[in-house]
């Protein structure tokens, strides 16, 4: 049996503070807001009970933030894509920021079982004046545990209309993709960070927000295989490349540290489930 599940969260500013309205249909929902940084930041953490999409299933996220809110949006655990006997499995999201608004969307890994057919879109709608921080991790296969990604594949969607389109698709049985250095030269972890506006950012804060990101990669094991950009003024992307989400991890949470302080002037909370 294939599920439908569906969540609206909306993000507003009320009186100084960031409260969050959801709806939900289906095996899909936030749990309480939390307030660890104080009234003007609401973090929340969605939550898709079943602990996995099989082929067929679809998630289909939708949030909202107002102006002058600021919502933060985590998981407790990794998103599963297990196998299909055909049909795919999708997690389609969109995120709408209004002028000024803020969101930081900060799920943990997805992982791809042997076998899955599964899609990953992630598209934003940023006004003037709007930012966001965010990431994306993915794991081919659990290596550590003998169960190779030879079979299967998974399509992933990362877009800023207008601006910034990301989308490519890797097909199991693609060994040249897989293994050459053009490629994902033999790793099975994929990770990217970014940090997006509305409006064309600041030269100066825009320089500052990339060497600072260098700083870190260069002082981390995954160096070698870490690039930072900016492919356009509004967008600063660090990509990486592993064997384990957990070196991907780490990298990612250092560089979403520093771009906090450094772009938002804002100290580095992390959610308190990444400590449970």
């Amino acid at each position: 049996m294939s599920w439908l599940a569906r969540l609206q969260l909306d993000y507003r500013a009320e009186a100084a503070r960031t409260v969050a309205r959801y709806e939900h249909d289906g095996p899909l929902r936030i749990l309480q807001s939390l307030y660890p940084e104080g009234d003007a930041i609401c973090h929340n953490v969605l939550v898709h009970p079943p602990g996995g999409l099989v082929g067929g299933d679809t998630l289909q996220i939708r949030a909202n933030a107002s102006t002058g809110a600021h919502g933060l949006v985590t998981t407790p655990g990794a998103t599963r894509f297990y196998r299909s006997l055909g049909e795919p499995a999708v997690q389609d999201t969109e995120l709408t920021l209004q002028a000024g608004a803020r969101m930081e969307w900060l799920p943990l890994e997805t992982i791809c079982y042997n076998h899955c057919i599964a899609e990953n879109r992630l598209r934003l709608t940023l006004a003037p004046g709007a930012e966001f921080m965010g990431w994306d991790v993915t794991a081919l296969g659990l290596p550590q545990a003998g169960q190779a990604f030879e079979q299967g594949s998974y399509c992933q969607h990362i877009e800023l209309p207008g601006v910034w389109l990301e989308r490519g698709r890797i097909d199991a049985t693609d060994r040249r993709l897989l293994n050459s250095p053009l490629g994902l030269a033999g790793q099975r972890c994929m990770g990217s960070v970014f940090f997006l506006s509305g409006s064309p950012l600041d030269r100066a804060r825009r320089e500052q927000a990339l060497e600072l990101a260098r700083q870190v990669i260069a002082a981390h094991p995954l160096a070698s295989l870490t690039g930072c950009t900016s492919p356009d003024g509004q967008v600063i992307v660090v990509r990486v490349l592993a064997p384990l989400v957990e070196p991907v991890m780490d990298l990612l949470k250092s560089i979403r540290a520093i771009w906090r302080q450094t772009l938002w002037a804002l100290p580095a909370v992390n959610p308190r489930i990444w400590a449970m």
